[in-house]
């Protein structure tokens, strides 16, 4: 094997291509990435960077000489458009192909867009919609984030920072509504109300409305919102598009690309890593699909590891998924799984104090582990997850 391409210049296509010098791979790697800038971090994006006056300095994953250490052949600017195993190549979007003896899929997602053309209605996926986002909100004072999700609710702490007027809609009864017990959901409701965010749930948007950029948005129960600038946080896409027609399986429920427990796909010598790689895991059933920064480092060190060891020497990811989102100065913490219809316990602290670790349970065997301002206790039951664990079993460790 001497050349690998990696479609896919974000966190999980950088550290997949450190994973193989490290390895000690010294054949070319080629890093394509469709943004113009150096790879950088997405987290900070919602947070940071929309907070910061230094805009998106800090978000740079390597220094210009780190990324020259790599010795990388390195197309920024340019898109995957298509893989053709026969020929083993990458066509990218400036009329180029690839040939290379191994692909690593790591194109990632996009932001689910609202049907509005509208200037005003943001997503935030990219650097360049922090940006872009940031200045609407220093010219405008005002926002309306659309989805209450971990990343509506981060925008809107950060958009209260500014010192702009927050409206946070959700069509759901509860905040966070995919993730956590309304219980618990209850606590971030009031964490927003009491940083002055008007959080309506319950409400689904129906229209986007405005003459030269939007004005208002309207509700399903006949109200309308005024808001000269929108956020949407309502999920995303996983790039998957150009892979079409070549073969590479991909996974209808959860979407993404379909792996094996190793991370290869359906064709010989091309790995997934990443916010679109979907595999089966065996603590939690089925396959699953993880868009978090610990899951794109961990995916992309086993790929590379897989990509050029010998068949005996391949290891199947298993990890212990880990989550993080920091709103109005406090850590919330999510190690596993989580899902609103879960047994929840509290066995630290209390919810009315916004300090508690919550054991999360499903068919009588712990699955999570939840925090709020709770970080060493949190980490500390990492080892419950790693094997299957009884529900019994882990309530008696909190006691230890």
């Amino acid at each position: 094997m001497q050349t690998i391409v990696i479609a896919g210049a974000g966190m999980a296509g950088l550290t997949t291509a450190e994973a193989l010098r490290e390895a000690g791979f010294d054949g070319t790697i080629t890093l394509v990435g469709d943004e113009p800038h150096r790879p950088y971090e997405r987290p900070p994006l919602s947070k940071e960077v929309l907070t910061s006056q230094n805009s998106g300095k800090g978000v740079w994953l390597r220094t210009d000489d780190e990324l020259a250490a790599l010795s990388l052949d390195l197309r920024l600017g340019v898109r995957a458009m298509a893989l053709r195993p026969s020929d083993r190549a990458v066509e990218l979007s400036d009329g180029t192909s690839l040939v290379a003896d191994a692909v690593v899929v790591a194109t990632g997602a996009r932001a689910r867009r609202p049907r509005t053309d509208l200037p005003g209605v943001h997503v935030l996926r990219t650097l360049d919609d922090a940006e872009a986002l940031r200045a609407d909100l220093l010219r405008y004072g005002r926002v309306a984030v659309v989805g209450a999700g971990f990343l509506g609710a981060e925008v809107a702490a950060s958009a209260r920072a500014l010192g702009a007027e927050v409206t946070l809609l959700e069509a759901a009864d509860t905040l966070l509504p995919r993730v956590v017990d309304p219980r618990i959901s209850a606590v971030f409701a009031e964490l927003h109300r009491d940083h002055g965010v008007d959080l309506r749930l319950g409400v689904p948007v129906t229209s986007f409305a405005g003459t030269h950029r939007v004005e208002r948005i309207e509700l399903a129960d006949g109200t309308s919102v005024a808001a000269p600038v929108v956020v949407a946080g309502i999920g995303v896409h996983p790039n998957t598009e150009w892979l079409s027609g070549s073969g590479v399986l991909l996974d209808p429920e959860v979407g993404g690309v379909s792996c094996d427990p190793y991370l290869a796909t359906s064709i010989p010598h091309v790995y997934a890593v990443g916010d679109l790689a979907a595999w089966p895991h065996p603590r939690y059933g089925g396959r699953i699909r993880l868009e978090h920064w610990a899951n794109a480092e961990e995916q992309a060190r086993l790929a590379a590891h897989n990509l050029l060891a010998g068949e005996g020497a391949r290891r199947p990811y298993t990890p212990v998924p880990y989550f993080w989102s920091d709103q109005y100065g406090r850590k919330i913490q999510l190690l596993g799984q989580a899902s609103p219809a879960d047994t929840v316990e509290i066995v630290h602290g209390s919810v009315a104090d916004r300090k508690f670790v919550a054991f999360v349970g499903r068919q009588d065997r712990l699955v999570g582990v939840l925090g709020m301002r709770s970080t060493p206790r949190v980490m500390r039951y990492r080892p419950l997850l790693e094997e299957p664990t009884s529900w019994a079993d882990a309530l008696a460790a909190a006691q230890q």
